[in-house]
């Protein structure tokens, strides 16, 4: 085991602090005392919202990370894979221009004026979705794109688009003297948050890459790695992140070519996961593992909630596997039927036999 606040040169880097249900933010510090020191090449399989694999870099490792959803790879673009590249005043004069193509670049005003925000607001994200293509470096562009998607999670309570009553808790003056965040402009939110993203930006020496794929695809591509963390979604006790962050994945991809169904004008077709659905997860779990043989050392997060339970976790990894169950039980709730008091944070140490 190790400790994650041993003296390093790079962890005096701070990762902007997520909002984000199923984060493991709060966790990084225990999960980092079971990445060992020869350890050199490290893959973060479900990046979610970065900061483990952020911290798996603040190590000295070279890591990669993936993610299924756009928004969250250029996170992971933004401050794992990116070595140096910030956004400068005239950068943000680039994306505070007015709409470049206005006839192209209405989606968010279409779609989300009076639901999440007002005209204004949804206008002024489609004229900065309009001009990030300016930017003249692709990491520049997924900076741009990861603090304007935190941007947008500040302004809606709870931080997620699963709900309808974004405008209503944002006319609420007992809900904004709690979070004065709900009426501030996106512009002054940005403008708030990148100096914290640009001072996250460091190069730990190595060649960091972020991923956009099914794991499933990606793990019988990878040589060279010495461990994985898997932090897959958990059925039965957290959000369908495509339906509780919908908004940022339109925005990022910036689609013409969805429908957009229910109260919350959530895309459809959803992209096929295989780990949020209980009659698929069994099947798609035993996979991964299968295509990790060559992979020595697995850390898997799981909840002592979800489906499968902990014992069926178990029995599909100890075919290639010893595994060691270590547990932290949470005292309040941090959001997702997962994480309320008294259920518990599970990591899987699987280690060769």
């Amino acid at each position: 085991m190790r400790d994650l606040f041993n003296n390093n040169d790079y962890l005096g880097y701070k990762f902007p602090e997520p909002q984000y249900l199923g984060a493991k933010f709060i966790h990084r510090g225990w999960i980092a005392k079971y990445i060992p020191e020869s350890a050199d090449t490290v893959l973060d399989a479900f990046g979610g919202s970065q900061s483990v694999a952020y911290m798996m870099k603040q190590l000295g490792k070279r890591t990669l990370t993936n993610d299924f959803m756009s928004f969250n790879n250029h996170i992971g673009k933004a401050l794992v894979e990116n070595p140096s590249i910030t956004l400068s005043s005239e950068d943000t004069d680039i994306l505070f221009a007015e709409n470049s193509n206005p006839e192209v670049f209405n989606l968010m005003e279409s779609l989300f004026t009076n639901l999440f925000f007002t005209r204004e607001e949804a206008a002024f994200a489609d004229s900065f979705r309009s001009n990030v293509s300016k930017l003249d470096n692709p990491y520049k562009q997924s900076l741009a794109l990861a603090v304007m998607c935190r941007s947008m999670t500040r302004k809606v309570t709870m931080g997620h688009f699963a709900h309808t009553q974004a405008l209503n808790y944002a006319a609420d003056p007992a809900r904004i003297k709690r979070n004065r965040s709900l009426i501030r402009p996106l512009k002054e939110l940005f403008l708030e948050l990148l100096p914290q993203y640009n001072a996250a930006v460091f190069d730990n020496q190595e060649q960091n890459e972020s991923y956009n794929e099914n794991v499933l695809d990606l793990l019988p591509r990878l040589e060279g790695v010495d461990l994985v963390y898997f932090d897959p979604p958990y059925c039965n006790s957290h959000a369908d992140y495509q339906s509780f962050y919908h908004l940022l994945e339109t925005f990022v991809e910036y689609w013409k070519d969805k429908q957009f169904v229910n109260g919350t004008k959530r895309y459809e077709p959803k992209r096929f996961s295989g780990f949020d659905k209980n009659c698929e997860a069994i099947d798609n779990l035993r996979r991964m593992f299968e295509l990790s043989q060559n992979i020595p050392i697995w850390l898997v997060s799981y909840n002592d909630r979800s489906y499968p339970d902990i014992d069926t976790m178990k029995a599909m990894i100890e075919p290639y596997r010893d595994v060691k169950v270590e547990r932290k039980t949470y005292s309040a709730g941090r959001g997702g039927k997962g994480s309320v008091a008294g259920s518990s944070e599970i990591l899987l140490i699987c280690i060769p036999k």
